[in-house]
């Protein structure tokens, strides 16, 4: 008796199947013409998370792959979605964020005779903004082009992938993809590390610069028991967007500005210099003179090869951070010189109570008012500074930022750590301190927070002006007293833009209602946001 062979799954089928086996219950959109076939009968257990713009959608879809650790799944409308999403497209690419996004394509059948709402080149739109682009050959293709980018998206460095899926691909015939085991992670050369202990255990007076990758790579711990071993202090590298060593600890000496003539110059009393998780030069004007003091020997490891291969002086080996501490844990220096602690960082002014207050001020009562398991999630360029100084952060898992200083990621951000932390059931708010003008990049992320009543308080630090470009000015030859055109803000009621889309909120421009407004703000149920008038 000859056994009849089972019906193939439609391309929908398959695809949804592949994506449950990945993991992934979580689908970020907001969705157009062309993906109505991918939704059609959507499963039950599957949760659609709305965002009301496209490029609102990839951040909350990057906050929440940074907080579970895993790659999130973001659905895009063809061409002009794209487009539109592609300022934290470039984010999540630079924040090494692990996303696969998919955009529709109209029907393949019209495609030679460009329809309305089709991508032209689809593939090429979101370069190079992404590590891999594909729109299948054949409908049947798509399952396992879905599984070559999770694989990619995942592996070190890990980063955005894209696909692009014509309309009536869902319904074609496919065959079952299966999930299999794929390395994400690299481990170091053991030649170069064993040159790399040897060289750290002469060394005199030894500084460890780290950046996002140690938190991306949960390693914070072992940086700690690295630097008490060596009597080593800690910077945090230029524009890091992630909290790479407890900056309550007596060995953080602080941040590295992005300017190369100030890193010379705080970097000059080290003989040995260490960077872990961050291209060790990040700057941000132009500069001149060497990159380092010139007999000091300068180690990097990153998990990037591209990084590797920029970096301009020192020694580089790649790998993921947390595998090669790991085996440099693991060894015994071999000659290691006996080192007393560093001096202790200085401690910042105690702020004035003014009228209007400070942002020292506000972000020391933050300091105090904020649980131990809160979060921050930030985009306030004009207080970073400060915020690095009365705002300190204690771990991986307690600070994000945007890697690419594009704006208008860090209130959908904000929604995507929230969720994430939800699914993880992990305790704790999360805190988002973003800028007047940042906000406005993103205010409808709002809905989103409301709609899924999630624990978030958005602080946001009202000054009426891009802060940031102000205070850049004298740079760029700007004359003391001289304003940018196009950087004084004005008239933006936060309040009734935040309660138009079910968030409660609050304004405060009275010091002495500091702390009680920050602790109603930070006990709130569900989402709330608190516009704090700032001098």
């Amino acid at each position: 008796m000859t056994t009849q062979p089972s019906k193939r799954p439609s391309v929908r089928d398959a695809f949804i199947r592949l994506v449950r086996d990945f993991g992934i219950d979580t689908v970020f959109g907001n969705p157009g013409s062309t993906e109505l076939p991918m939704f059609r009968q959507f499963p039950a257990d599957m949760r659609y998370v709305l965002g009301l713009q496209e490029s609102v959608v990839v951040g909350m879809a990057d906050g929440y792959a940074q907080a579970t650790k895993g790659a999130a799944l973001v659905n895009l409308h063809s061409a002009v979605g794209v487009g539109h999403a592609m300022g934290n497209i470039f984010t999540a690419f630079k924040n090494q964020t692990p996303l696969i996004i998919t955009a529709g394509q109209q029907a393949r059948s019209i495609l030679p005779f460009d329809p309305y709402l089709f991508a032209a080149q689809s593939t090429d739109l979101p370069k190079p903004y992404v590590k891999w682009s594909c729109e299948p050959a054949r409908a049947a293709d798509v399952p396992l082009a879905l599984a070559r980018a999770y694989y990619m998206a995942m592996q070190a460095p890990r980063g955005p992938v894209f696909l692009s899926i014509p309309a009536d691909d869902w319904e074609a015939e496919t065959d079952w993809e299966a999930t299999r085991s794929v390395s994400q992670a690299i481990g170091p050369e053991p030649a170069l590390l064993a040159r790399l202990n040897s060289d750290l255990g002469k060394a005199n007076t030894v500084a460890v610069i780290t950046g996002a990758g140690v938190a991306r790579d949960s390693a914070v711990d072992r940086v700690v028991r690295l630097a008490e071993r060596y009597q080593a202090v800690v910077y945090s590298a230029p524009m890091s967007a992630r909290c790479g060593f407890p900056e309550r600890h007596d060995l953080f000496a602080g941040f590295l500005p992005p300017m190369r003539e100030k890193i010379l110059a705080q970097l000059q009393r080290y003989d040995f210099i260490l960077v872990l998780g961050a291209p060790a030069f990040t700057y941000h004007i132009e500069g001149a003179g060497p990159h380092l003091p010139p007999d000091t020997m300068c180690w990097q490891i990153v998990d990037d090869p591209n990084t590797a291969a920029w970096t301009p002086t020192g020694h580089t080996i790649v790998s993921s951070i947390d595998l090669a501490l790991d085996a440099l844990l693991a060894i015994t220096a071999s000659s290691e010189q006996p080192r007393s602690a560093p001096p202790a960082r200085a401690k910042p002014s105690q702020p004035l109570t003014t009228s209007p207050m400070s942002a020292a001020l506000v972000l020391q009562a933050l300091d105090q008012a904020r649980g131990d398991n809160d979060v921050i999630v930030e985009e306030a360029p004009g207080t970073r500074t400060t915020m690095q100084q009365y705002l300190p952060m204690d771990g991986e898992d307690r600070f994000y930022t945007m890697a690419s200083g594009g704006l208008g990621w860090g209130i959908p951000a904000a929604v995507g750590v929230a969720l994430g932390r939800k699914k993880l059931g992990l305790p704790g708010r999360v805190i988002a301190l973003i800028g007047d003008g940042s906000a406005m990049y993103a205010i409808q992320a709002l809905y989103g927070a409301a709609e899924l009543s999630l624990p978030i308080t958005f602080l946001i630090m009202n000054n009426r002006r891009y802060a940031a470009l102000q205070e850049f000015a004298p740079v760029f030859g700007y004359a003391p007293g001289e304003t940018p055109v196009g950087t004084d803000l004005s008239g933006i009621d936060f309040v009734r833009l935040a309660e138009a889309q079910g968030v409660q909120a609050a304004r405060l421009d009275n010091p002495n209602l500091l702390t009680s407004s920050l602790l109603a703000a930070l006990s709130a149920e569900g989402p709330y946001l608190l516009e704090v008038v700032i001098a």
